[in-house]
């Protein structure tokens, strides 16, 4: 598989101030990366927004050893062309390329702070509206929070206790405020982790949207607003958040078909 874009077509997302997405990924770990690149190689324009480049698709474990992707994701196809031992910045660089390279999808390093949503009005569209650290909105038809253990995240190693998803990851303390403000329910969860390499054993708190927020993976309380991966309840391992990954693309693919 080539990793070179095309030179025989325009990439559909040339995105200017006031661009309108398709839809709007909060977050390019696993879930959030997969999710986009489903999304763009059905035709849709994507957005995907992350705190760090060189944060995207970041595992818990120094290698992908026994990462156990489903074979038939786009990520599982990306790790199959590495060694089964090959390390997680290997895997991460790899993951990287392929999304800047892929048709309409649009790799942002960005905050997300504040989510919105606008309700259809005669002849306009209901959109959604993300608040960046930054300062400048982005605009989308729909948005999906794939934030992971980043909601108010809190990684405790030994004694020391850091506003973080994992080492040196920053924490969604913002984004996590606005959803509770916006009367979105969470609930806390925790992760553990081995110590491996020399490294210690360290533990990530974090919040994530209870189920009752949920209805399949729409946010009840928005209208286009959907939630994927382990800030859900149910997003506890790799191939699982990969697996819904791969639903909610085809969900989304069929809703816009529908509406074209």
């Amino acid at each position: 598989m080539t990793l070179s874009p095309s030179s025989s077509r325009v990439p559909r997302s040339q995105p200017q101030p006031g661009h309108l997405y398709d839809v709007a990924v909060i977050g390019a770990g696993l879930a959030g990366s997969e999710l986009a690149l489903r999304l763009a190689g059905a035709g849709q324009d994507v957005l995907l927004v992350t705190q760090a480049l060189d944060h995207v698709g970041n595992l818990y474990a120094p290698t992908l050893a026994g990462a156990a992707f489903p074979v038939e994701s786009r990520l599982g196809g990306l790790a199959a062309q590495l060694p089964q031992d090959a390390d997680s910045w290997t895997f991460h660089r790899l993951l990287k390329t392929r999304l800047e390279v892929t048709d309409g999808l649009h790799l942002l390093q960005s905050t997300v702070t504040t989510l919105d949503e606008e309700e259809a009005s005669g002849q306009i569209e209901a959109l959604v509206r993300l608040g960046t650290w930054e300062g400048p909105a982005l605009t989308a038809r729909r948005a999906v929070l794939a934030v992971g253990a980043f909601l108010k995240g809190r990684l405790l190693v030994g004694d020391t206790l850091e506003d973080a998803g994992r080492l040196s990851e920053v924490a969604y303390d913002f984004l996590a405020d606005d959803l509770a403000r916006s009367g979105v329910y969470l609930t806390g969860s925790a992760q553990e982790a081995a110590g491996v390499q020399g490294a210690p054993p360290y533990e990530v708190r974090f919040l994530t949207l209870a189920a009752s927020e949920l209805d399949g993976f729409r946010v009840e309380r928005f209208s286009e607003v959907y939630a994927l991966g382990r800030c859900t309840p149910q997003g506890d391992t790799y191939r699982r958040v990969l697996e819904d990954a791969a639903a909610l693309a085809a969900e989304l693919t069929e809703s816009n078909r529908g509406e074209a």
